[in-house]
């Protein structure tokens, strides 16, 4: 997952008391059984198993009574660790088209010497369950397989179809990606109407409070350009002007000075609004000055003062690694530099590459690393989806808002996305204003989180299913 909702609000919204929850339910207990057992499979790209990781819930969700016609699972030739699931539950009425559960089986890597517990092991600590991912994105995958396997043992006929594709490659933009294999080569298997998906969420007061809830409506897409810089080099006792290093350095200062353009979406812009509201004060007549013309500089670098609102306001590029030279005592024969990109919806990978090219001057060459990221397309905010997940809202999280929000990162929603299936990132799973740990150190989830946002996202996904 990349970013889940975490934006830094200071708002002043009504605060809800949290329940207890704990592993009293049977259903609960049937619950954590499933999500241990997925936290504990590693599946890393460098060492783990995503195709053991989804064999364990197809063995659950047969245990549950679905046929063995109803649970696929795929491993593309070439990529044996790299599998995946999709199951489905056969609606009643053959005219509603069918709806999509998505999450990804696939963890960021996890070095057992940098972490305090062993991230392979789910650990019950503070209130808190700890373990790479405890929150990205195994609780909403065990979510997702939990919920399927509780309709098939209590009799629960929808009247639409409810699909379920667990997938690997999310979290590494060059690994093979199970969402984009499935739409590319296995459309007819998750074809929906629409898809629910990770990216929305909740966020937690610093004291604990539940602040606000959030759905995502679009994202960005993410895309690598390499910046290289190469020339003869030379012995370093000569020292020319002409120095791969310099160049590059050059290059990625520009780039670290340029804004992109401030845009809106329908989401955004509602958004906006909402802040506005919330925040007052000078950054929130910003905000509407910003709302009123995109163009407003001034306004701009007031609102920009937070970086999530920045990063939710434009494309954004930054330098996230480099290497250069090839001994101590040598001017450097070449230095190459990688800039990740989160491209605002409607923003292209080519118009991207011109301005970064732009940026970086004749002497170094810019490239889009290879693969090349669909463009973002950001769905409708439609009350079909908007209003079932307000009103239940309402009644599991009592005086909370839900905004609509596009997230500053990117998800697998993106392929779906790209062949017009539109998709949702569900509120429901609360965050602490740190981000838990996600894609760091000592990934945790608050218990009480995980066990409401289970409860909240039941109810919800029989909503959409009738």
């Amino acid at each position: 997952m990349k970013q889940r909702f975490g934006l830094a609000m200071a708002t002043a919204v009504a605060l809800a008391p949290m329940a207890a929850h704990a592993q009293s339910r049977p259903d609960q207990q049937a619950f954590f059984s499933l999500y241990k057992q997925l936290v504990e499979t590693n599946t890393t790209l460098s060492a783990g198993d995503c195709t053991k990781a989804a064999a364990q819930i197809a063995t659950r969700m047969k245990a549950a009574g679905y046929a063995a016609g109803d649970v696929t699972l795929f491993t593309p030739p070439g990529h044996p660790k790299e599998g995946g699931l999709v199951a489905v539950l056969r609606g009643s009425d053959a005219a509603l088209k069918p709806m999509l559960l998505l999450a990804h089986l696939d963890v960021v890597e996890a070095r057992r010497a940098d972490w305090v517990r062993d991230p392979f092991t789910l650990v019950t600590e503070g209130g808190y369950y700890y373990g790479r991912g405890t929150f990205d994105d195994k609780a909403q995958a065990a979510i997702w397989s939990d919920t399927m396997i509780r309709f098939k043992r209590e009799g629960y006929r929808p009247r639409r179809t409810i699909k379920l594709a667990l997938t690997c490659g999310e979290e590494t933009n060059e690994a093979f990606n199970g969402a984009d294999y499935l739409v590319r080569e296995r459309r007819a298997l998750i074809d929906a109407e629409f898809v629910l998906n990770e990216g929305g969420g909740g966020r937690y007061t610093p004291d604990g409070k539940r602040e606000v809830l959030a759905l995502q409506v679009g994202e960005k897409a993410s895309q690598n350009f390499s910046f290289t810089v190469t020339n003869p080099g030379g012995h370093s006792s000569q020292p020319v002007p002409d120095n791969a290093i310099y160049q590059l350095a050059d290059a990625l200062k520009a780039v670290q000075g340029y804004d992109f353009p401030v845009r809106f979406t329908d989401t955004t812009r509602q958004f906006f609004t909402a802040m506005a509201l919330s925040k007052g004060g000078e950054t929130g007549a910003a905000i509407k000055t910003l709302l009123a013309d995109p163009t407003d500089r001034a306004a701009d670098a007031i609102v920009s003062r937070d970086k999530a609102l920045r990063s939710t306001l434009r494309t954004t590029c930054v330098a996230t690694m480099a290497n250069a030279g090839h001994a101590g005592n040598a001017l450097p024969q070449r230095a190459q530099a990688t800039v990740n990109c989160r491209i605002f919806p409607g923003e292209t990978v080519e118009g991207t590459l011109a301005k970064l090219s732009e940026l970086a001057g004749p002497k170094v060459r810019v490239e889009a690393t290879p693969p090349i990221r669909p463009l973002a397309v950001p769905p409708p905010l439609d009350p079909k989806i908007v209003g079932p997940a307000r009103a239940l809202a309402a009644k599991h999280f009592p005086g909370v808002p839900m905004l609509p929000i596009m997230s500053t990162g990117a998800t697998d929603g993106i392929f779906f996305q790209s062949i017009g299936i539109p998709v949702y990132g569900v509120p429901g799973l609360f965050v602490d204003p740190d981000g838990n740990g996600t894609h760091g150190l000592n990934e945790r989830i608050r218990i009480e989180s995980l066990y409401a946002g289970r409860d909240y996202l039941f109810d919800l996904v029989k909503a959409y299913a009738g």
